[in-house]
């Protein structure tokens, strides 16, 4: 069986919860502040091994403890992580994110080593070929995207691009995704563009996810069981690889993948496991 080889972000989220998000210029008050693990390479690469994939994670966490201790911890979940470099005077990536009454979630992401992510870091993507999934997201450099997404096509890998957060690629990269995964909104926004990928995934939160228009509904999760949405999507995308990687058809995966993101969102946290 191939591999899921991620190529993304590594950050820490800070949580806090809140009665309400604020409006603009209003402060609240937060209730505890919880030290996660986050960032949606890493949570779609623990998401993917959570699966049962073999995943590589490929990205850049800063010389701090911050970062060393992430690096530790998805190696003791059994991923490959020889593809994440130190990044020398630089912090990890955070994210400050608030969780309101709802379960939904309002975040602040601070690139830090996600933004020193190079060209240079993608060398194992020279030993994919077909039967690997490369799973690709938008925090880390643009260029870095689009290079891994031509260089994995090149060998012959399956491309999965999660479009988010939002951002336009050159035409070129997005028609390599297959699927290329994106919400409601980033839907619209893609629609606008003249990018065509090479098949479509669109997530309608509770209502379930369509791929190429075949929509399909997940489990129901009632609103009283919604404890933080915050990593549901990467759940969702780092299931589907690992199903895809597994020889499963679109409509297997995507039930799989829509039962990940329903269990995502009864756990506070991206990923499940508390910060080591």
């Amino acid at each position: 069986m191939g591999r899921v080889v991620v190529v993304g972000s590594l950050n820490v989220d800070l949580v806090t919860r809140v009665e309400r998000h604020p409006k603009p210029g209003e402060t609240v008050v937060g209730s505890g502040l919880e030290r996660r693990a986050g960032g949606k390479g890493a949570n779609q690469a623990v998401a993917a091994v959570a699966a049962g994939a073999a995943v590589v994670m490929v990205g850049c966490v800063g010389s701090d403890e911050a970062g060393s201790a992430y690096v530790a911890r998805l190696s003791a979940l059994s991923i490959d992580v020889s593809g994440i470099r130190a990044q020398p005077d630089c912090v990890t990536g955070h994210a400050l994110v608030t969780v309101d009454e709802t379960g939904e979630n309002s975040i602040v992401i601070v690139a830090g080593a996600n933004a020193a992510v190079t060209v240079g870091d993608l060398g194992v993507l020279d030993s994919v070929g077909p039967g690997d999934v490369v799973l690709l997201q938008l925090e880390v450099p643009l260029h870095v995207v689009a290079a891994a997404a031509r260089r994995a096509s090149n060998r012959g890998a399956r491309v999965v691009l999660n479009l988010a957060p939002y951002a336009a690629l050159p035409p070129d990269v997005v028609a390599l995704a297959d699927p290329l995964v994106v919400n409601e909104h980033e839907a619209l926004m893609l629609a606008d563009s003249e990018a065509m990928p090479a098949s479509l995934v669109v997530t309608f939160g509770a209502a379930g996810a369509a791929w190429d228009g075949d929509q399909l509904t997940g489990p129901v999760v009632e609103e009283s069981e919604v404890l933080d949405t915050t990593g549901a999507g990467d759940a969702f995308c780092g299931a589907l690889s690992a199903a895809l990687v597994a020889g499963a058809g679109r409509r297997e995966a995507l039930q799989a993948a829509l039962s990940a993101g329903a269990e995502a969102v009864g756990h506070v946290g991206a990923q499940r496991d508390p910060w080591l």
